[in-house]
């Protein structure tokens, strides 16, 4: 029986020689030559005038919230239905989150319940791009304007879809990506933060060096309470070489999630990632949403991935609304939320996959849902 795997990268020589390269000759004073080299890759890429790539896309997150100023008697607005590495920063800074639902077809954080939920206490809004899928940035950047709230942009998941061609990540003033190892383009651990605000680089550039100012040049003196979340060069040549080749991996994502399309076609009653006129979706994560009339609860849903799991078929559920866990306070009024991730499933999308593959996995979930 075949194994199909959830997440798997695609390495190739260019990786592996770059990785052998730091590793050989990464030290010393070369030992950051592949981080300025990807750093730079990366401001290219998404158009971006200030890029620190990071070890984790929560230190990224982290970072920002800190140069923002964010911290007790603050509130960040969230979407409920993403990963809680969205969130964790937040309450690491002693702020509060303030979950808000999310949208039924895109799963991103909906804009119109943004407003009702903003207060004399509200900092920033986290719009994450969840799937690949991409949220509706202009009426959320407006929001942020009329009421002088920061937005940031969590693409730890969508590497490579934009909205009105722009890279998602880099149209508001901050950003963050994630290069874990299941994502689209990884370095193995790590991320990025994507800022276009010049009256906080240099806030970002102490907090991200440890609290040390660049400009004074004195060694170990520190000026004020920083992080350590810095990318290695190790980590920033597999990353550099996987930028590289961006364009045809993201190819490949989009031609996966074609291929689950066309065999799904004959379930009616289910929802894909969708893909409105104006946005490109990198379809990280192809995802199903079974309709109404399937009466799907929790445990049908766990049956249908226990059952597919037993047969060497890798997938997951959508993320549980963060408000149900036990650290948080629980929001019942977001619906969508508190439904929605009963009835969703995400299927597997690494690089290897081929058609026939794609076509096993779906006549797998059809004789479990004894279609």
């Amino acid at each position: 029986m075949k194994k199909i795997l959830f997440a798997k990268p695609s390495i190739t020589k260019k990786e592996i020689d770059y990785v052998n390269d730091a590793v050989k000759n990464g030290w010393g004073l070369n030992c950051y030559d592949y981080v300025h080299r990807f750093t730079d890759k990366l401001k290219n890429y998404f158009n971006s005038p200030y890029v620190w790539p990071t070890s984790s896309c929560h230190g990224a997150l982290h970072i920002i919230l800190m140069a923002l100023g964010i911290g007790r008697n603050d509130e960040v607005i969230v979407p409920d239905m993403t990963w809680i590495g969205s969130v964790t920063p937040i309450s690491w800074l002693g702020a509060t989150p303030v979950f808000v639902d999310v949208l039924d077809d895109c799963l991103s954080i909906d804009p119109s319940k943004i407003e009702k939920a903003i207060t004399k206490k509200t900092k920033a809004i986290i719009v994450v791009h969840p799937y690949g899928n991409v949220a509706k940035m202009d009426e959320i950047i407006t929001i942020g304007k009329k009421y002088k709230i920061d937005i940031i942009e969590d693409a730890a998941e969508a590497i490579g879809s934009e909205y009105k061609n722009q890279k998602v990540g880099s149209i508001a003033d901050f950003g963050v990506i994630s290069l874990h190892g299941t994502k689209t383009l990884t370095s193995g651990e790590g991320g990025a933060i994507f800022c276009k605000r010049k009256d906080l680089v240099e806030k970002i550039s102490i907090i991200e060096s440890q609290g040390r100012k660049a400009s004074r040049r004195i060694d170990f003196w520190v000026d004020e309470i920083g992080l350590k979340y810095k990318m290695s060069n190790i980590q920033a040549a597999l990353g550099l070489a996987q930028f590289e080749r961006a364009d045809d991996l993201i190819k490949k994502k989009i031609q996966i999630f074609n291929w689950y399309r066309k065999n799904l076609e004959s379930l009616s009653d289910i929802f894909l990632n969708p893909k409105p006129t104006w946005v490109k979706n990198c379809y990280w994560l192809p995802t199903i949403i079974f309709g109404k009339s399937w009466n799907f609860n929790l445990d049908k849903r766990n049956r249908l991935l226990n059952n597919l799991n037993k047969k060497d078929i890798a997938v997951r559920p959508i993320f549980y609304p963060v408000s149900s866990f036990s650290m948080y306070q629980d929001c019942p009024n977001n619906i969508v939320s508190q439904d929605i991730y009963k009835r969703g499933i995400n299927l597997p999308s690494y690089f290897e996959l081929t058609e026939n593959d794609v076509k096993y996995v779906v006549d797998a979930i059809k004789k479990e849902l004894v279609i």
